[in-house]
Parts: C-alpha cells; sequence; structure tokens
C-alpha cells in the first residue's frame, strides 16, 4: 500500500474569480515506491488560534469571540476553518496539486471575524487530510485504501495574503449580516437624515453613541 507524505508548501490568490479562493500548493511523496493511479482527496482544516500571539488591536477585535484576554486560557481553542477536497492524478516518486478553499469577508460566521480581526503575523492552520488512493498491485490489480488520519500538516498563512485576497474582491469592505427590521430602521434614517449612504448613516449613528458615551463617562 502506499505510503504519502503531504506538505503545504504555499499559498495564493486563484485569479479571476466571482468569489475569494485561496489555492493551497500541496506535495505529495509516495515513500515505498508504488504507482499512483489517482487520489481523492480530502482535507479539514482548523484554524489553531493559541499558536500565535495577538496585538493589542487584534485583542480588542476579538471580544466578540473570546472575551477579554484575561480568560483566553479558557476561551482561546482551536476552530474548524473548511472542508475542501481535489482529485490528484496519477505519480510515482512525488508531486503537486493545487486545494481550492472559498474564502469570505462576512463578518457573522466565525472565521470572517477572526480573519479580519488579524492587523500582520501569520494565521496558523493545520491540513488534516483523509480521502482515497488508488493504485496497483505487482500483478496491475486495482487497489483502493484509504488515507488515515494521521496524515496532517502544518501550514503558517501570512495575514498580508488574506488581506491581499479580500481586497482584491472587496476594497476596503467588509460583509455584515443584519436582521430586515434592523435595515428597514436604518434605511428609514437614512432618508429622514439626508445622509447619502449606508457608511455615512453609521457613521453618524456611531459619532452620536460616542458623543453619548463621553458625556456618561465624564466625571462629576
Amino acid at each position: 500500500m502506499p505510503d504519502l507524505d503531504l506538505e503545504v508548501v504555499s499559498a495564493g490568490a486563484e485569479p479571476d474569480t466571482l468569489i475569494p479562493i485561496l489555492n493551497f500548493r500541496v506535495r505529495i511523496n509516495e515513500r515505498d515506491g508504488h504507482r499512483v493511479d489517482s487520489i481523492s482527496l480530502r482535507c479539514q482544516i482548523m484554524v489553531q488560534a493559541t499558536r500565535r500571539t495577538y496585538a493589542p488591536g487584534e485583542q480588542e477585535a476579538l471580544l466578540d469571540l473570546f472575551g477579554q484576554p484575561s480568560r483566553w486560557g479558557m476561551t482561546l481553542k482551536t476552530m474548524l476553518w473548511t472542508h475542501a477536497s481535489t482529485d490528484v492524478v496519477g505519480f510515482v516518486g512525488s508531486t503537486e496539486t493545487i486545494v481550492p478553499v472559498p474564502c469570505t469577508h462576512d463578518l457573522t460566521i466565525t472565521a470572517g471575524k477572526y480573519y479580519f480581526a488579524l492587523e500582520e503575523g501569520e494565521i496558523p492552520l493545520m491540513f488534516q487530510f483523509s480521502g482515497t488512493i488508488f493504485w496497483r498491485d505487482d500483478e496491475g490489480s486495482l487497489q483502493v485504501a484509504p488515507i488515515p488520519w494521521s496524515k496532517e500538516a502544518a501550514f503558517r498563512l501570512p495575514v498580508s495574503t488574506w488581506r491581499a485576497l479580500m481586497q482584491e474582491h472587496d476594497p476596503d469592505s467588509a460583509w455584515l449580516c443584519l436582521r430586515r427590521d434592523t435595515v428597514d430602521r436604518l434605511n428609514r434614517y437614512k432618508a429622514h437624515s439626508g445622509v447619502p449612504g449606508w457608511d455615512e448613516a453609521l457613521i453618524r449613528l456611531l459619532a452620536a453613541s460616542d458623543g453619548h458615551a463621553a458625556v456618561v463617562s465624564k466625571p462629576q
């Protein structure tokens, strides 16, 4: 049976797509000299959030996910990002393949919140591989075997790569899903206030809120 070593060697944006897609390049080595006919490769991608440090601004942006930093010893943990898959053509020895991963800047999704909060550095990922190997024995008979769940590979995705991908698809923007009644109230406020856009309406509301907070916190 083939014995595979898998390594994630790089990541980059897929060009000219309607949605943001990161292509992870995976190098596959077969250590026992078998010819592999094909592989149906699957992977579960985890974010190992405990394996990096966070700047003060990042800590503040992550309050919604993990709470106060003083509690991060209990709340900061490894999270599932996504599942991905690809088909690998036959090879002898070693080959490389691309695992495409659709991405989102939707701030209602945990991964979107986490990535949006990061300013610089790297995102520690763990690829946990599974799937099916198709190969032939010494007599030429087709054989099928599963990829053991013990096959995994760590990869540190540069935050700059993620930010560049999102900037390309949604320049200086992020997505936020609101309830219909909230959107209706915001739309009415925008119309009655005479502001030209959604950003301007929210900026005015936030400024009013900041001013109220400053008045409340002012010493008597």
